[in-house]
């Protein structure tokens, strides 16, 4: 089996992957399993298992989330409830644990997004409850932020896992993991991030570009133009630094 965690479609406001060609390039590069993690929204998960299962279900989809807390981002997996954005770290863990699923953090340490990375003390105070975090995220500019969140990992005694943080169609397949164990609960996919071979790539940084022209979309689509703008001035200021 080849497992892909933490991908986004066109469900996230910061991607416009389309399923058609998210369930294409994943076929052509024998990716067997993935979890569909958007941005504050259960819709894309459920939509894209669907849209597989009309498929032929040849592609296992791993239901998911990406939840902003107070302090950081937390992922859910095999979850079937939305979970509200904006609740503490500690109570979005226990609304992930309530629904049976597994907790999942992500990209612990980066300097460019530091905004979403979970605080570290939570890490630490919540460590018994965590399943997994990433010490290697597709987007992860430096190779510096890999040897950290490995640390962390090491440090608190977590389970890896890699991410590859999928929003664009150039980065499908390049992190993955190989098991023979089929994760299909909870249980099966702790036994086979344990067990598995991870394959990982450096960041492609224009998806990074890719990625603000998406979200520039979005505020379009929205007709949210007050965003627009404010992507817009944020750019051009980084610019002038």
């Amino acid at each position: 089996m080849k497992l892909v965690c933490h991908a986004h479609t066109k469900y996230s406001h910061d991607s416009m992957l389309p399923f058609w060609l998210l369930h294409m390039l994943c076929l052509n590069k024998g990716i067997t399993h993935i979890t569909i993690t958007e941005h504050n929204n259960l819709k894309g998960a459920l939509a894209f298992k669907e849209y597989c299962e009309r498929k032929g279900n040849k592609l296992h989809v791993i239901l998911g989330e990406e939840v902003m807390t107070t302090a950081g981002e937390i992922i859910g997996l095999y979850i079937n409830e939305h979970i509200n954005s904006g609740m503490s770290p500690e109570e979005t863990v226990a609304e992930i644990k309530r629904q049976g699923g597994i907790v999942y953090v992500p990209h612990p340490y980066d300097e460019k997004r530091y905004k979403t990375v979970l605080k570290e003390p939570y890490i630490e105070k919540l460590q018994s409850q965590i399943d997994c975090i990433e010490v290697h995220n597709g987007r992860n500019i430096s190779t510096d932020y890999d040897i950290k969140q490995n640390e962390i990992a090491e440090k608190y005694n977590l389970r890896k896992v890699i991410g590859g943080d999928i929003h664009t169609w150039i980065e499908i397949g390049k992190d993955y993991m190989e098991t023979d164990i089929a994760p299909e609960t909870p249980e099966t996919f702790i036994a086979a991030i344990e067990s598995a071979t991870f394959t990982s790539s450096p960041c492609i940084p224009i998806a990074h570009k890719f990625t603000i022209l998406d979200r520039m979309l979005s505020f379009i689509q929205r007709g949210d133009f007050y965003g627009l703008y404010r992507i817009v001035v944020k750019r051009l200021t980084k610019k002038k630094l």
